[in-house]
């Protein structure tokens, strides 16, 4: 376990290699092969023997460390997260712009907190795919803003701000003949590419603001794209600290980390975890151990996930938003997330089961239950749960300000939820 200021310094660097749900797998990837995890081709043969594996499809990651014992009716630990974040993202034909202004089209992509991406220097991150079907990840770094209306030309703007999805939000990059400009051409040139070899592109925005510790002792972390690199980085984290402790070879489960693409958009993509990768995934390792379908089934059901995602911590200039009973605070603990109609997955042997983990990891945790007048959003738990029939239970950490374009968590809830994670996989 590496000391608590050098974990946050980590997550730091992380955020700041992972501008886009490529950038996060890639960097993923990068300290799992640091660790000695092997990377696997979907499209090849897998084999038995147990060690560290991972693999990559699009914008999402899932590695496992697989015990020496492992057979037919082996159990997972499944720590299930997600790798993008809302924001917006590039248009076809995107290089626009009015009155001497050079501008880039793009279209809201899931929930962003509109205002918060207002007057700040924004990069443009993701991947281009040229015509013999390569990607080459891109990144522009401090490249776009989306300029605010003077309060002079508006002077009801504190009274209500209202933002129009298409004019309001489209950033600029310079001045000038757009017919001179290419924003594609530009991003090309980036990858060391000719803009005409770009036959398509999944480009998002993202803040180029660095994270950043304050308050008092440093105690508060702010960042872009916390919900939910904060749980990722803790699975990747987590997993490496269990296949490197040598207590992973003797195991009576499979530990895998499952980060998606795209929960921001609902899910329903190759990518994402309403989609069949987890259970590819599964499916093939029970293969490599002779599996029958009946066994395959016999492992599920003894099988756990725990779904980590961005929480909400009570805001204290909103407190009524928050259930009057439970009200999770800052420094508290990671969330037990839990929800009646099951928009999280957690059920009493999932509250136990975070219980008994918690307690092993010497962290204290916390409930999280929504306002009955403010309905909560959901995760990947419920789709986890549902496809594979696998008990999931949804925690996080608790954040303020979630989707905006920089949110906020406290050092001391992050470092636990890491800890949490690992006596997971543990067992």
């Amino acid at each position: 376990m590496a000391p608590a200021s050098q974990y946050i310094d980590d997550f730091a660097r992380f955020i700041t290699d992972s501008p886009s749900s490529y950038h996060a797998a890639a960097a993923a990837a990068e300290l799992l092969e640091e660790a000695g995890f092997s990377r696997l081709d979907e499209a090849a043969e897998w084999a038995s023997t147990a060690g560290r594996r991972y693999l990559l499809r699009d914008g999402a990651i899932v590695a496992w460390v697989q015990p020496t014992a492992a057979g037919p009716t082996t159990p997972f630990r499944v720590l299930g997260a997600h790798t993008d974040s809302p924001g917006f993202k590039l248009k076809p034909r995107p290089t626009i712009g009015a009155h001497g202004w050079l501008q880039a089209g793009v279209e809201v992509y899931g929930g962003p907190l509109l205002n918060s991406w207002l007057d700040r220097e924004l990069e443009l991150a993701g991947r281009l795919v040229t015509l013999d079907g390569r990607e080459h990840l891109v990144r522009t770094g401090p490249f776009l803003r989306i300029p605010q209306l003077a309060i002079h030309l508006d002077r009801d703007a504190n009274a209500g701000l209202t933002l129009d999805r298409q004019r309001h939000t489209t950033p600029v990059f310079g001045v000038g003949d757009r017919s001179q400009a290419d924003v594609v051409g530009h991003l090309a040139a980036l990858a060391g590419l000719r803009g005409e070899e770009v036959a398509g592109y999944d480009v998002i925005t993202a803040d180029t603001a660095a994270p950043t510790r304050f308050g008092i002792d440093g105690e508060l972390f702010a960042a872009g794209r916390m919900d939910n690199l904060t749980s990722v980085f803790a699975g990747v984290t987590a997993l490496i600290e269990v296949a490197s402790s040598g207590s992973a070879a003797d195991t009576e489960h499979i530990s895998v980390l499952a980060a998606f693409d795209h929960e921001e958009l609902g899910s329903e993509t190759r990518s994402g975890a309403s989609g069949p990768l987890l259970d590819d995934v599964l499916t093939r390792i029970g293969a490599t151990l002779g599996a029958s379908t009946s066994q395959r089934l016999q492992a599920y059901a003894s099988s756990w996930c725990l779904s980590a995602d961005a929480g909400h911590s009570v805001h204290p200039n909103y407190p009524e938003k928050h259930d009057g009973a439970n009200q999770p605070v800052a420094g508290g603990g990671p969330l037990l997330k839990i929800n009646a109609n099951q928009r999280y997955a957690t059920d009493a042997h999932g509250a136990a089961l975070w219980a008994r983990t918690c307690a092993a990891a010497g962290v204290e945790y916390q409930e999280f239950v929504s306002n009955n007048t403010v309905p909560c959003g959901s995760t990947i738990g419920p789709l986890t749960a549902t496809r594979l029939g696998i008990r999931t239970v949804d925690v996080g950490v608790p954040l303020l300000s979630m989707h905006s374009a920089r949110e906020l968590a406290h050092t001391g809830d992050l470092v636990a939820l890491e800890r949490a994670v690992a006596a997971f996989f543990a067992g």
